[in-house]
């Protein structure tokens, strides 16, 4: 399977990096097809503009050619793996702005009879893998806005067959070592493992 994996930390020495070489070493266990891009190294913009808005319903609704590249990446892979903090309850900017920008018609959903339909069938999982700096009852109180982007408004784009993995690290302001290194073995571990993981519901995995 061709792995894609969207990194978005600021930090190449930040415990997100971290986990995106363990989740990276994991799929490459298993044998899959690893392509990362990782957002901030590469300079992604996360605002749309102006002349993008007024493309997005267009038949060219893509005009940077960093989004048209990724869009094709996107069409290529089976996965789709996010890794990322958790920040203010949601998506980091630039990830966010990443699915405004890239995720677009005919990208990730198009248009028949007057109703959107999923583009994105050839997706088979979806994994999320972040770190929250709140407990996980806090996490819960308020909703976790970026699993929900990920693994309920992103896959609807995917249509029903999709699975979801989500591996969450929380209270991880006041973890330790030990309790950083078994959650890189964990993420590794079922990353590795994925093709003799039951396909889940977005809360399969916690």
């Amino acid at each position: 399977m061709k792995a894609l994996v969207v990194c978005a930390h600021p930090r190449g020495e930040s415990f997100t990096h971290a986990l995106t070489r363990a989740a990276v070493r994991g799929c490459e266990r298993a044998g899959h097809d690893v392509t990362v891009v990782d957002l901030y190294e590469l300079g992604f913009r996360a605002e749309m503009l102006l002349e993008e808005h007024r493309a997005y319903h267009s038949e060219t609704p893509l005009l940077d050619p960093m989004t048209i590249e990724h869009a094709e990446l996107v069409k290529t892979h089976e996965m789709l793996v996010f890794v990322y903090p958790t920040w203010w309850g949601g998506l980091p900017a630039v990830l966010k702005g990443w699915l405004e920008r890239v995720m677009v018609l005919d990208v990730a959903f198009r248009f028949e009879r007057q109703r959107v339909r999923p583009a994105l069938t050839h997706v088979r999982r979806i994994v999320g893998i972040t770190s929250y700096g709140s407990p996980w009852w806090a996490v819960k109180l308020l909703q976790d806005g970026g699993r929900r982007t990920l693994a309920r408004a992103l896959r609807m784009s995917c249509g029903g067959h999709v699975a979801t993995t989500w591996l969450g690290m929380y209270s991880v302001d006041t973890s330790g070592i030990v309790e950083r290194a078994a959650f890189l073995d964990r993420v590794e571990h079922t990353m590795a493992h994925l093709n003799a993981v039951k396909a889940r519901s977005a809360g399969g995995h916690r």
